[in-house]
């Protein structure tokens, strides 16, 4: 089918109306952090001017299926969903954005240990470790 006066730019036709009747929603993060976890973000990144932030992404591993990674970053890469919070950057792959919706970052202090937890209500199921998980 051929339109003879149409442009090849204009393939469809939109129409906008404005809505008055609904309240706008504030977008949620896709990720939040608390503030032990900005807090110690800060600390990590002391003295290291090169990197803008810290990376989160997401690997098939471990016994459930996937496990979260962090990475210094020097850049954000062009898929890459920026979260600003309280003057810290955190920046989440594309591979792992969905799997992040909703998700608090949490910093974590226990007399063995000390490590990033990520509180996910998507998650199906975890090991025994808690390092890996599935949806």
């Amino acid at each position: 089918m051929s339109f003879p006066n149409m442009s090849a730019s204009m393939v469809a036709r939109a129409t906008v109306r404005a809505v008055t009747k609904r309240k706008i929603l504030a977008t949620r993060a896709a990720l939040t952090l608390t503030p032990s976890a900005v807090k110690r973000i800060r600390t990590l990144l002391e003295g290291k001017p090169e990197y803008i932030g810290l990376k989160v992404g997401v690997r098939t591993r471990g016994c459930n299926g996937m496990t979260y990674t962090l990475d210094f970053t020097k850049q954000k890469d062009q898929a890459d969903e920026e979260v600003l919070q309280d003057g810290v950057r955190v920046f989440i792959e594309k591979k792992a954005q969905l799997t992040l919706l909703g998700t608090e970052m949490d910093f974590v202090e226990s007399k063995l240990s000390s490590e990033f937890v990520f509180n996910n209500p998507n998650i199906k199921g975890t090991c025994g470790c808690g390092e890996s998980f599935n949806m």
